[in-house]
């Protein structure tokens, strides 16, 4: 009998989950709207649920009945904490043994290095994840009950639904513009700023912050925490900052003119930390400006942290390469960020995760155009770039849309199908093989010089 590598694994519950929510989605009893729900949709929708992205060909709000709103919540939910986390659990409530093969698995999804511990790890991530969920919908919920003239149980349900799909980073929402009623609040925008960041910034980085001290005597205390850590929140948090600013300076005489001061500030803050894998938005995304669009694009490619809900090639790969390309730049190497050296073998993962994406979001890009082509009104540059962005999101299970995803033909469809899915599994993946196969070097061709530039 064959028996499961790792990468099969994932995979195997991936799918499964997504079989398993295409069949429940196709039960009448999931439905309260009216029109056709093909089987290319219900595919979209669990997978778009499974890999936390958040595109919808549906409106969530009013095409699906409870039963199929709580389908899509708990495929998200299962998904954000990750199929094989969750199977591993169960494993070890029946009182099966982590075999090193499990551990394996778990400690790759998880960016976790350490063998020894895991089913503590695991209980740790489910402590968190269902702690930082209930306080985030006991927020929404004080919130809305003041603000909305909505009954209790509608109130329970907004508030226990979004907190769930805000930490997981899928972007689904119950609302029809998503947020954009309430741009102007400060406290729904923190309050889903807070779960989106928490979310996507990986469960590592979450047991490590309260290990951060920020003063002592004169200077600042970063010393105690991993490297990961380190650099998973200093990419963050110059991501949120740049994002921020260039959507504010360039949409704050045109798609945000009528707005106020405040509602500005956190319409580009709400925005950009969106961007980088949750989905939700505050501002048409249709109707930003091709400058914010390209930002926007950066961001979702790059996307949250390892380990985390969240897709995308990673803070730490981007900042891995950035760093690498500056020592490279000055002549260095060794690959050195915060006194700590890189592993050659931790350069090599990240560069392939970096490379594979960009070549896999091109050729579905053009594989997009050419299926779409025919059925697009003054297809042009403003049309590819949709099209770039829309498979961006898919493959950072973003989830924002420019306005063309329930227009996609079935192949349109079934090619952000698979990029979404890839998106999810496929970075683990790439990982996961390297990390299997590293081959003890027996011999070595000789060196030829080539030029570059």
């Amino acid at each position: 009998m064959h028996k499961l590598k790792p990468p099969e694994i994932v995979v195997l519950s991936f799918l499964v989950a997504i079989v398993l929510g295409t069949i429940l989605l196709s039960l009448p009893v999931a439905r309260a709207g009216e029109g056709a729900f093909p089987l290319i949709d219900r595919v979209f929708t669990a997978t778009s649920a499974t890999c936390v992205t958040g595109l919808v060909v549906k409106d969530t709000g009013t095409f699906f009945s409870p039963f199929g709103k709580a389908v899509i919540l708990l495929l998200f939910q299962c998904g954000g904490l990750g199929i094989m986390t969750l199977s591993m659990l169960f494993a070890i409530l029946l009182g099966r043994k982590l075999t090193i093969k499990d551990n394996l698995v778990i400690q790759s999804a998880l960016d976790h290095h350490k063998v020894e511990g895991l089913p503590r790890l695991i209980a740790y991530i489910l402590l968190i994840t269902f702690g930082l969920e209930a306080a985030g919908a006991l927020c929404l919920f004080l919130r809305w009950n003041i603000t909305e003239n909505w009954s209790i149980a509608q109130t329970a349900t907004q508030a226990i639904f979004h907190s769930v799909s805000a930490f997981c980073n899928a972007g689904f929402s119950l609302f029809k513009g998503s947020f954009m009623g309430f741009r102007g609040d400060p406290f729904i925008n923190i309050t889903m700023v807070a779960l989106i960041f928490l979310g996507g910034i990986g469960f590592v980085v979450l047991m490590d912050i309260p290990k951060i001290r920020l003063f002592k005597g004169r200077g600042m205390i970063f010393a105690k925490i991993t490297l990961q850590s380190k650099i998973a929140l200093a990419v963050s948090a110059i991501l949120i900052v740049v994002g921020t600013s260039l959507i504010f300076l360039m949409e704050r005489g045109r798609l945000m003119a009528g707005m106020s001061f405040g509602e500005k500030a956190w319409s580009a803050l709400f925005q950009s930390v969106t961007a980088r894998t949750a989905g939700f938005n505050t501002l048409p995304i249709g109707a930003l400006s091709a400058p914010v669009l390209l930002v926007i694009i950066a961001l979702m490619f790059i996307g949250a942290s390892p380990g985390s809900t969240g897709g995308g090639i990673k803070t730490c790969t981007f900042g891995i390469i950035m760093v690498a390309a500056w020592s490279m730049a000055r002549g260095k190497k060794n690959i050195s960020i915060f006194g700590r050296t890189i592993p050659k073998e931790v350069f090599h993962k990240v560069f392939c995760v970096f490379i594979a994406a960009i070549i896999w979001i091109f050729a579905i890009s053009v594989a997009l155009a050419l299926s779409e082509r025919g059925h697009a009104d003054g297809f042009g540059y403003s049309y590819f770039l949709k099209i770039l962005f829309e498979v961006t999101s898919a493959f950072g299970t973003v989830g924002l849309s420019a306005g063309i995803t329930a227009q996609l033909t079935t192949v349109g469809k079934a090619l952000i199908i698979l990029t979404m899915f890839v998106g999810r599994i496929g970075p683990l993946i790439l990982a996961l093989m390297i990390a299997l196969n590293k081959d003890v070097l027996v011999y070595k061709y000789p060196e030829e010089r080539v030029m570059v530039s």
